[in-house]
């Protein structure tokens, strides 16, 4: 990903400051500090990730699945096309 114009920092004081009050919404601390509230949404949702024992890395791993899984339907793109290649040239060569 590229860099982002926020701090490190700023997203966790902003994380914080969400989940210091479970009775504002995404909207209303985003406005508070100049985000969009998706923006906050994504870091709040990694911050929780993050915190859980078992989830260390898991973006690494969301990440590399969904590689993988690019991957496999690549491979499978291209079993099917020479497996039809295949079929074609051999009902060419009957006579």
């Amino acid at each position: 990903m590229g860099t982002s114009k926020y701090s490190s920092e700023f997203r966790a004081d902003a994380v914080a400051l969400y989940q210091a009050d479970p009775g504002r919404t995404y909207a209303s601390v985003a406005k508070d500090l100049g985000v969009n509230h998706e923006t906050l949404r994504v870091w709040v949702r990694e911050a929780e990730a993050a915190a859980v024992p078992g989830a260390v890395g898991s973006t690494a791993l969301e990440r590399e699945n969904r590689q993988l899984k690019a991957r496999v339907r690549e491979l499978e793109l291209e079993r099917e096309i020479l497996r039809r290649a295949a079929k074609y040239f051999a009902g060419e060569t009957s006579w």
